[in-house]
């Protein structure tokens, strides 16, 4: 059992039956005690060193370097769900945004918005998911707030966290980067996370195995890089899915993209799903999953680095950029037909992230 598990369930019996009430969000002593006795635990550095101030004092790179900044709120339901929680997700997600500039991941904020009612047990179990997303992903949790709302104003448990990482000088990855030739690549199956999150919700009885793909990317972009891939332009595949990202690419470059549906890779579960319930795949969500776009020339090499990493088991070319249909996104379809594929004007399952 591993140190946070350890502390998840000591601090689990000691604050057994207990709630979160708006007492803990005011500033006084119970405040002091939520933060002291059960967040802190899972986020002080071990040696305990780090002063409590109202910032976190972090020192900088020794290379040339610039500074990638991003932030993102997380508000998905359930809290907890095959293959993973709004914990991994909040770590995951921000850590990825950082990845795929290029840049390594390496300070995280967390802003926790907690419901008043909301048992101990659960709280403890989202911060020990954090904990050992961020030890995973090789980043630290570094500072943070925590606010308690009246019952009724956020669901359970929100959480935002903002990610500071550092991208070496000479290192530009942009869609502005693309050329007609080149080759969009995915890491593996899509279309996990909506899935996993549509079954938890337990709203269509639907039984399934499919597990979340929820995992950090940045030791898969990082042996890309160190492999010599120059990679123009990339995203992780998220909200939205695919046919988001791919629209991007096509609209940012001027370019057209042309989807191979045969080269998909995806879950037979996954599209049984999708058939049963009329969605589209390409428009899933996903939490681990990256499109980068490479020259064609180098998609074998790029292949294999992916396919030799734990992340990229599944890596496979998808789509292709092209001089027709600038600007948009066209699939080939099994049967020989295509058809445009344009981005959603909402989302075909809300709070996924």
């Amino acid at each position: 059992m591993s140190h946070f598990e350890q502390l998840k369930t000591q601090l689990t019996q000691q604050f057994d039956d207990q709630v979160v009430t708006l007492a803990h969000g005011s500033g006084g002593k119970a405040m002091q005690q939520l933060i002291d006795q059960v967040i802190l635990p899972f986020f002080q550095p071990p040696t305990g060193e780090q002063p409590l101030e109202d910032q976190a004092r972090l020192p900088l790179p020794s290379e040339p370097s610039r500074l990638c900044l991003t932030t993102d709120s997380y508000v998905v339901t359930p809290i907890r769900f095959p293959g993973g929680s709004i914990g991994h997700l909040a770590v995951n997600g921000t850590v990825n945004d950082i990845a795929v500039s290029g840049a390594v991941p390496q300070y995280l904020t967390c802003g926790l918005m907690i419901e008043e009612g909301l048992p101990f047990a659960a709280l403890i179990h989202i911060l020990c998911d954090m904990a050992q997303a961020a030890e995973a992903a090789g980043v630290q949790i570094v500072t943070g707030d925590t606010k308690v709302v009246d019952r009724g104003s956020c669901d359970k448990l929100f959480i935002n966290t903002a990610g500071v990482g550092f991208l070496p000088e000479g290192l530009n990855i942009e869609i502005p980067q693309i050329r007609a030739g080149d080759a969009v690549l995915i890491n593996g199956d899509i279309g996990d996370h909506g899935v996993a999150i549509l079954a938890a919700r337990g709203e269509l009885a639907l039984q399934t195995t499919i597990e979340s793909d929820c995992q950090p990317l940045t030791d898969l972009v990082q042996a890309l890089l160190r492999a010599g891939i120059e990679i123009r332009a990339m995203r992780d595949v998220t909200r939205g899915g695919l046919a988001t990202v791919l629209n991007e690419f096509a609209q940012g470059s001027g370019l057209g993209i042309l989807i191979q549906e045969k080269q998909i890779p995806m879950k037979a579960e996954v599209r049984g799903v999708c058939e049963v319930l009329g969605l589209d795949p390409l428009y899933l969500a996903n939490e681990g999953k990256l499109a980068l776009v490479v020259p064609q020339a180098q998609v074998a090499d790029a292949l294999a680095v992916m396919q030799a990493h734990p992340a990229g088991q599944k890596a496979a070319q998808v789509a292709q950029v092209v001089t027709d249909h600038a600007g948009r996104v066209v699939m080939q379809s099994d049967f020989g037909g295509k058809r445009v594929v344009d981005m959603l004007v909402g989302e075909q399952l809300p709070r996924i992230c």
